[in-house]
């Protein structure tokens, strides 16, 4: 997958501007909160309907707009599509393919983007919601309908939680809530699914991770992924601590992840009865996939609170590289887009020299850095310097607004 061009209105400190890509490297250049990386987080927004900066969509809309408006062109081999998505700042988002209104939930089908941020070292060394988000966008990259099976396992979860804080302020005891029963079982079908995607994501994710640290690192320190489920027995607790505390006891992600879907659910519905009293008592939802966590290792240590800089960042990265693999092989729209964004500035000369080899290969590859000198050479094919929302090649200045 090829994108070609890129148009934004009214997105970060962008009030009109349109970018020429090209197959191969686009570099793009420029001091820090200049306008680069919302360049890249434009483009990364078609395949997971987030950014990697902020959590919601309001911060992406240019200050004093209502809405933004991205619109790109990909080319997946001879054939192009036309995507383009209005984010609100109030109220749904809109979007269209082919000038024709979809469902934003339809957008991730047309695009593949991985996109490695100095962000992502939260993935590794942050709470379990950084590592929870990691693999939820992947999997809609994956899927596409996974879009609206967390969006709807979210809703049930905010619906069945706020009954348990209603229950909890008026006194109401565990068996006579029954009401609470109906919601179970939603949340139930629809966590199923997510924790069973997880597990296959993970056991998927598992050689292609290995590989890629090996090669990021220059040794092979045995990176493991695997998620620790409250379902089966892990301990949550509070949302504000980051600790999921792995069950010892509990088998591989490779072996869990052949667990037929009535196996989960009844996993899953046997812990949410045992927890029903405390539930009640602290008026939260205990169990299920919004409170697991996704354990990182290498050496056989947690990587957080165990692994050096240079390890988190080198399985940072790999998980990245890994799910730029999984996406490759699996994926009728050709190789992902991979967007590098203040990457090279963080890793050393070594790794520096490995990861554009690694890259050297994909079809389309967009790098954002502060330093021009930071990006090896090798991936220098062409060069944009961006300055307060200006773009200009080479001599030439491009449509663009100051922010």
């Amino acid at each position: 997958m090829i994108v070609e061009q890129l148009s934004l209105v009214d997105f970060r400190n962008y009030a009109a501007a349109d970018v020429t890509l090209f197959p191969g490297t686009n570099v793009f250049v420029g001091r820090n909160g200049q306008g680069k990386t919302n360049l890249a987080e434009a483009i990364g927004y078609f395949a997971t309907l987030g950014s990697h900066r902020v959590s919601h969509d309001a911060p992406m809309v240019r200050d004093g707009a209502d809405a933004a408006i991205v619109r790109t062109r990909l080319a997946h081999g001879e054939r192009t599509v036309i995507l383009e998505a209005q984010l609100n700042r109030s109220g749904s988002n809109k979007a269209r393919v082919n000038g024709s209104a979809v469902k934003s939930a339809e957008l991730p089908r047309y695009a593949a983007v991985v996109l490695f941020a100095p962000e992502d070292l939260q993935i590794v060394r942050g709470d379990p919601s950084s590592r929870r988000r990691f693999a939820d966008q992947l999997l809609i990259q994956r899927a596409p309908r996974m879009s609206a099976v967390l969006a709807d396992y979210d809703r049930v979860l905010k619906q069945r939680t706020a009954l348990l804080k209603s229950a909890r302020a008026r006194g109401i005891r565990g068996e006579e809530l029954s009401t609470l029963d109906v919601w179970d079982d939603k949340l139930v079908q629809l966590g199923g699914q997510v924790i069973r995607a997880r597990l296959a994501l993970a056991a998927d994710l598992a050689e292609p991770l290995a590989e890629a640290y090996t090669t990021i690192a220059g040794a092979d320190h045995r990176p493991e992924a695997e998620w620790s489920l409250t379902i089966d027995g892990a301990r949550s607790d509070d949302d504000d601590t980051d600790a999921v505390t792995p069950d010892s006891a509990a088998a591989t992600d490779s072996a869990r992840a052949t667990r037929t879907t009535a196996e989960v659910e009844d996993a899953f519905r046997a812990v949410l009865r045992s927890k029903r009293a405390a539930e009640l008592e602290r008026g939260v939802t205990l169990v299920g996939p919004h409170r697991d966590d996704l354990m990182l290792r290498v050496r056989g240590l947690p990587v957080k609170g165990y692994a050096s800089h240079g390890e988190s960042w080198s399985v940072a990265l790999s998980l990245r590289l890994a799910s730029a693999k999984l996406l490759r092989e699996q994926s009728l729209l050709g190789d992902p887009v991979l967007i590098l964004d203040d990457v090279f500035a963080e890793l050393d000369a070594d790794r520096r020299a490995r990861l554009a080899g690694v890259v050297a290969d994909f079809e389309q590859v967009i790098v954002t850095a502060a330093v021009e000198a930071d990006v090896p050479e090798a991936l220098r094919a062409r060069t944009v310097y961006v300055e307060a929302g200006t773009i200009r090649e080479s001599d030439t200045i491009r449509e663009g607004v100051d922010g």
